[in-house]
């Protein structure tokens, strides 16, 4: 799936190859609830679809094999047990678009949505933090600590991710320690986190996810530790960076965050609904 994803990937695509290794790691134990399918040829990955069930779908299909995309959402709708199916893509995915409409799927423009941002990494701000607070990337043994970080600065959404899970994260491809930044304070609690993640193929990071501990929010910790990843993704090879915040009016002081260190606001994604009788 990674391959694929990377073998594709443009500025108009909605995956990058660490929203897989993130987003199929950090959930244990609903595993069962997904159903993965791949359509191959000569033995090359050339769709794959991704069922969240009941009944959301995330798919990709190599744009030289149009038809795919019709035949990933059919499998789709045999596997779904939802009355409503969902599916979100990137609004340039036009070939995406039009399968999903002429399989019956209509836009749901209340949908909440996400926003894909891109800067270059031509030139980065050098990162700073207040004092009593240091700036680094996590050490191979820091599982247990990256996992109590992330959920701090995650208890807004009730984050419960443990350090096993944290630990399969990072024996995920294409995790580096060295582009896991945290703020840490006087106390050695990670505070504020940034995870970079490198398609060396494309010379693109993608960061995901990124957050501050409430009690230390406002004092420039989220721009310090994003600037870090992005300063290590630079020095790693990479060229250029995305990120893909929330854009709807409910949730926006993570774009306005991005913007305020040079990430420029591109395509965002819609959802497709669908009756499932």
């Amino acid at each position: 799936m990674q391959r694929l994803v990377q073998r594709l990937w443009t500025v108009d695509s909605n995956w990058h190859i660490g929203d897989l290794a993130w987003q199929r790691r950090t959930v244990p134990g609903v595993e069962s609830t997904w159903r993965t399918s791949l359509w191959e040829d000569n033995g090359e990955t050339v769709a794959w679809g991704w069922v969240e069930l009941p009944g959301h779908l995330s798919l990709v299909t190599d744009v030289s094999r149009l038809e795919l995309a019709a035949d990933v959402i059919a499998w789709f709708e045999e596997v779904a047990s939802a009355p409503e199916l969902t599916c979100s893509v990137l609004e340039t995915e036009v070939h995406l678009t039009a399968a999903l409409e002429s399989a019956g799927y209509r836009a749901d423009v209340e949908a909440p949505f996400v926003t894909h941002h891109h800067r270059s990494l031509a030139s980065v701000a050098v990162p700073s933090c207040p004092d009593g607070y240091l700036l680094r990337h996590v050490r191979p043994d820091e599982a247990e600590r990256r996992s109590a970080g992330h959920r701090a600065t995650w208890s807004d959404f009730g984050s419960t991710l443990s350090a096993d899970t944290y630990q399969s994260v990072m024996n995920a491809w294409p995790y580096r320690h060295e582009l896991d930044w945290v703020v840490e304070d006087h106390d050695g609690n990670f505070v504020s986190t940034s995870l970079a993640w490198l398609d060396e193929a494309n010379k693109v990071g993608l960061i995901e996810p990124v957050g501050t501990d409430p009690a230390h929010r406002r004092r420039g910790l989220a721009t310090a530790v994003n600037l870090a990843a992005l300063t290590a993704l630079r020095d790693a090879g990479a060229t250029q960076a995305i990120v893909n915040p929330r854009g709807d009016p409910a949730y926006p002081v993570a774009a306005k965050l991005y913007q305020s260190i040079d990430f420029h606001p591109c395509p965002q994604t819609t959802t497709y609904k669908k009756n499932h009788t």
